[in-house]
C-alpha cells in the first residue's frame, strides 16, 4: 500500500452522492494497492482458472454517517487485473472501473524481502515495489496504517448519479513498514493528469498487510 497525499480538489468530482472525503489528521490520501486475490468466490461459486489472480488498484477514502454511525469506506478509481472476463463481470455487474492488462507478481524470500507487482500498460512494463522491514505489527488505532486498512465499506457511484454501498468484512491486518518504495510508470497516461501529477514522487508512507480472508457483501443503494 503506496499512500499519498492529494489535494481534495482532484476528487470533487469522484465522490459519490452521499459521501464526503475521509481525512487523517486533516490529510486527504490516495492509495496504489497490489494484491492477491486467492481462492476467489462470486455468490459461493468458483469461477475455473479466475479464483488466483492479481490486482492493483488507485483507491481514495470517504466517509458516510447513517443513525449516528461513522461508516469508513472506499472509492475505487481504476483497478487493473490480468483477466478480461474478471473486469467484464466487475463492470457490467457492479459498475467498477476494471481495466485488464497482463500482470505479474514476485515475491523474493531473501532477508529484505522485496515485493512488487507488475502491469503492461502501452507496451511497457510498471511497477509497484516494496522491502518490508522489521516485524509485523498490529497498528495503533489513531495511526495512518490504521486509517488505511480499516475501511469496512465501499461505495460506488451508478450510472444513474445514485451510489451503492457494500460492507466489506475481514479481521484487523498486522503490518510491514515498508522501505525503497516504487511506483514505475506512466500515472498521468494511465490515472489522469490531475491524479497523476501527486503519484509521481514518493509517497507519504507505505507497508504491507498480511492479508486474510475477505468478505464482500451485496450492495444496496445509498438513500
Amino acid at each position: 500500500m503506496a499512500n499519498y497525499e492529494v489535494d481534495p480538489e482532484v476528487l470533487r468530482g469522484l465522490v459519490p452522492k452521499g459521501t464526503e472525503l475521509d481525512r487523517w489528521s486533516g490529510r486527504c490520501f490516495v492509495s496504489v494497492v497490489g494484491f492477491q486475490f486467492l481462492d476467489t468466490r462470486v455468490l459461493g461459486l468458483a469461477l475455473p482458472f479466475h479464483r488466483d489472480f492479481e490486482e492493483v488498484n488507485l483507491r481514495f477514502y470517504v466517509r458516510r454517517t447513517v443513525g449516528g454511525e461513522v461508516r469508513r469506506g472506499v472509492v475505487f478509481v481504476k483497478e487493473i487485473v490480468p483477466r478480461r472476463a474478471i473486469a467484464w463481470i466487475a463492470n457490467a455487474v457492479y459498475n467498477e472501473k476494471y481495466i485488464a492488462l497482463p500482470m505479474s507478481h514476485d515475491a523474493t524470500s531473501d532477508d529484505r524481502r522485496r515485493l512488487s507487482y507488475g502491469w503492461r500498460h502501452r507496451g511497457a512494463w510498471c511497477r509497484l515495489a516494496v522491502t518490508l522491514e522489521g516485524d509485523a505489527r498490529l497498528p495503533s488505532d489513531d495511526s495512518e496504517e490504521a486509517f488505511i486498512t480499516e475501511h469496512y465499506w465501499g461505495y460506488t457511484a451508478q450510472r444513474d448519479g445514485s451510489t451503492s454501498e457494500y460492507k466489506v468484512e475481514h479481521p484487523r491486518w498486522n503490518v510491514w513498514t515498508g522501505s525503497s518504495p516504487e511506483l514505475i510508470c506512466d500515472t498521468a497516461e494511465l490515472y489522469g493528469p490531475g491524479l497523476g501529477s501527486f503519484l509521481n514522487g514518493p509517497p507519504s508512507s507505505c507497508f504491507v498487510a498480511d492479508g486474510s480472508a475477505v468478505s464482500v457483501r451485496r450492495g444496496v443503494p445509498v438513500r
